[in-house]
């Protein structure tokens, strides 16, 4: 069996927080809940996070702002930014996908977060800290 991914959810109205929770870990994702930003910020930071899931519009650090410094932490996690309020997100996202919750229902949201996921990258080896010894020859 393979691990489960995990997904960070943001929104600060728990009512909608909840209901992705149940969607997401019946589909199998594990997933872990904030209701701030700054809060996960902090999350994240611990690692182990496969996919940042946000509502773009929170009190002090906003969607968008909270994508931009998790990308800044770690390029390659995907990052699906959602809104209510917004239809069309003209302003210049980091975010890899960009959802109206009003155009976009469940299957579509679960639907793109398996594709982030499977283009996401594997884990990065370490470099090797020490070189490889070269075999000694008989003739040393």
């Amino acid at each position: 069996m393979r691990p489960r991914k995990t997904i960070l959810c943001v929104d600060n109205d728990e009512h909608s927080l909840s209901i992705r929770k149940v969607m997401l870990e019946t589909r199998g994702y594990r997933v872990i809940q904030a209701t701030r930003g700054r809060d996960a910020l902090e999350i994240f930071a611990k690692g182990g996070i496969d996919l940042l899931l946000t509502d773009l519009v929170m009190p002090e650090l906003d969607g968008h702002d909270l994508i931009m410094q998790i990308k800044a932490m770690s390029p390659e996690t995907p990052a699906v930014l959602l809104s209510g309020r917004v239809r069309n997100y003209d302003r210049e996202s980091v975010a890899d996908v960009f959802l109206s919750k009003g155009n976009c229902d469940a299957a579509a949201l679960l639907e793109r977060i398996r594709i982030l996921l499977i283009r996401k990258p594997g884990p990065k080896r370490a470099a090797m800290a020490t070189a490889v010894p070269m075999p000694v020859s008989a003739a040393s």
